[in-house]
């Protein structure tokens, strides 16, 4: 389980995160919603202690940063360093042995070329290879979907299912609703710093459906389309 007790974190005098408690079990799937600037990767950097901030957060492994596995909307590499340097650096940080990385090259990437050359999906796709290689027990994955190719959401979407079955946490962010839908046990709606709303599999439609009407409002009848 990974708890969080009044989390709260600002930005100079920006309150971003706004005392939020809120606990996430093993073996299911959380989507976190959320307008653009809700605070949805501040929270998730918060959870993988990329930024301080207040309250505290408690997880049965700890610690926790030795047993989470975060993938950024845009993953960074360092320069002049190959996808394979860079999947046996990430295994050598967890002191997991480093091999046989063709062989699990289920996105087939090219591993010897230098990682900062790969296209925008390319390097999504290298940082969760890397991060599944590790054996995390929690996975926060912020827009695994964005500027991935049909066939690699796919794959992404089969990961998620077995990281699941494996009984990890697992924090999702997406734009695209469809594929929380598919995956998530759970959606959470993320307003103001503070998670407004929570609906299970169910419901998924309702909150879709509401979040739809808040971004579109009349905006479309405004263009006089005919």
């Amino acid at each position: 389980m990974l708890k969080i007790n009044q989390l709260s974190k600002s930005f100079g005098k920006k309150e971003v995160l706004k005392e939020i408690s809120i606990s996430f079990s093993k073996g299911k799937v959380y989507g976190i919603v959320g307008e653009n600037g809700a605070g949805k990767t501040t929270l998730f950097r918060c959870i993988a202690g990329l930024e301080a901030y207040e309250g505290n957060i408690q997880a049965e492994e700890e610690p926790l940063k030795n047993y989470l596995g975060f993938l950024p909307t845009n993953p960074a590499f360092l320069t002049r360093i190959t996808a394979w340097d860079y999947l046996k650096l990430l295994c050598i940080a967890r002191d997991i042995k480093a091999e046989d990385f063709d062989a699990q090259n289920i996105f087939d990437l090219p591993l010897n070329q230098y990682a900062e050359t790969y296209s925008t999906g390319m390097k999504k796709k290298l940082a969760l290879m890397a991060i599944l290689l590790q054996k995390n027990e929690v996975f926060i994955l912020d827009e695994p979907f964005n500027g991935v190719d049909i066939h690699s959401n796919m794959i992404i979407t089969e990961i998620i299912k077995k990281l699941k079955a494996l009984d990890k946490v697992i924090l999702i962010s997406s734009h695209i609703f469809a594929t929380l839908s598919d995956t998530c046990d759970e959606i959470l709606l993320l307003k103001g710093g503070r998670f407004e709303k929570e609906v299970s599999k169910g419901q998924f439609h309702e909150l879709d459906q509401k979040m739809k009407e808040f971004a579109l409002g009349d905006s479309i009848n405004k263009l006089r389309l005919e």
